[in-house]
């Protein structure tokens, strides 16, 4: 047995998820192709990138003009990129076609004061359309210290892990992609003492069910703080103002193992392929995909049960590009897909340059078209 084979393999053990021969079955009858081999060469100077802010974390849709709406999080260059927890705003720009490049409109959800809970930073956006209206789903926070500025770039540890440490999933909605964008009074999902989730609610991952009309809703937490495993839950509503409700009380997914506590996924991009729902997931580690940062691809019937496909890696963080080079990436995070009618068609994510591991020249948001048919 290959040793990436094992190690998954013991990984499923431990966390109490096994793929018989059943699933197996099943997993092979709603798979027609594996994930990666859908990523076709990705478009030199595609995407959205500012060379005076940081850019993370994509999310589009096309609007009620035809034209394509990239949800992103930016925040001043000049500031050092680890104040993305202070200050971060979700930005909003267009494009003709989903490669891009995309030019910024307008910053979609502001600063919009310390009295609110998300009015001192806004990050990891997600739209989507339900009935018809658009909603943008995102993490906000608020702390009690001053933002760091350009004449006060100091961020204590202590501050940083304040902010942290109020992150929470809200939602914005609005008649127009143009907005005005209604921000909610509270968050959706507030974190529950004592369990699982109880330090923060963050990266959320929205889909509309077309059979059932549900909005069903992934996000992230963990029981103490910003130290693995991170994990991930999930919640129903019928009204884009909720309530949630928590499909289960325990994580949807647990990879570690005492003493490998570092084994865990993040990032989820989930949809509904009209049958059953699928995902790709960041696999932190790299142990279950094999490769750091890379991507998994699961399905599940239900949102809660989920299974690993039998050919699991979804994506890599080396990159062909159309012009025949290829380069590894410093990073490969925050996946999304575009879905048109029923079908990814492109692939985004947040993306930089650098020579370490955190340690970016520039960050964008890049795209990679995908292969529709076979």
């Amino acid at each position: 047995m290959k040793r990436r084979h094992f190690i998954q393999n013991s990984i499923l053990s431990a966390a109490g998820i096994s793929l018989s021969s059943g699933l197996l079955a099943c997993a092979k009858a709603t798979r027609e192709i594996a994930f990666i081999d859908r990523i076709l060469p990705a478009p030199v100077g595609g995407g959205y990138q500012d060379p005076d802010y940081w850019v993370w974390g994509s999310s589009v849709i096309q609007g009620e003009d035809g034209k394509y709406h990239m949800f992103a999080s930016r925040w001043l260059k000049a500031l050092g990129f680890g104040k993305w927890v202070t200050n971060s705003e979700v930005v909003h720009a267009v494009a003709d076609t989903p490669v891009g490049p995309y030019k910024t409109v307008k910053v979609a959800l502001p600063m919009r004061g310390k009295e609110y809970w998300d009015g001192m930073c806004t990050h990891n956006p997600r739209v989507v359309k339900y009935k018809d209206k658009f909603l943008l789903y995102y993490f906000g926070n608020t702390y009690d210290f001053e933002q760091p500025s350009l004449e006060n770039k100091e961020l204590p540890n202590e501050n940083w892990t304040a902010a942290w440490m109020n992150k929470r999933v809200g939602v914005a909605i609005s008649d127009s992609v143009y907005g005005p964008w209604k921000r909610l009074d509270k968050p959706v999902i507030e974190p529950r003492p004592g369990k699982w989730d109880a330090s923060i609610t963050s990266n959320p991952a929205p889909v509309v069910n077309d059979k059932t009309g549900e909005i069903l809703l992934m996000y992230k937490s963990s029981e103490h703080g910003p130290q693995p495993p991170l994990l991930l839950g999930v919640a129903k509503a019928t009204n884009p103002e909720g309530p949630y409700e928590r499909l289960s009380d325990k994580p949807i997914f647990r990879f570690e193992k005492p003493g490998q506590e570092h084994i865990d996924v993040e990032d989820p991009y989930v949809w509904w392929n009209g049958e059953k729902y699928e995902a790709i997931i960041k696999d932190r580690s790299g142990e279950i995909c094999g490769e750091e940062g890379g991507g998994i691809h699961v399905w599940s019937n239900d949102g809660v049960n989920w299974q690993l496909f039998d050919k699991v890696k979804a994506y890599s963080r080396d990159i062909l590009w159309d012009d025949g080079t290829t380069t590894h990436q410093n990073h490969f995070e925050r996946p999304f897909l575009l879905i048109e009618d029923g079908v990814p068609t492109h692939f985004f994510a947040a993306t930089g340059n650098g020579d370490k591991a955190w340690s970016f020249d520039k960050t964008w948001n890049m795209v990679i078209p995908l292969k529709t048919s076979f």
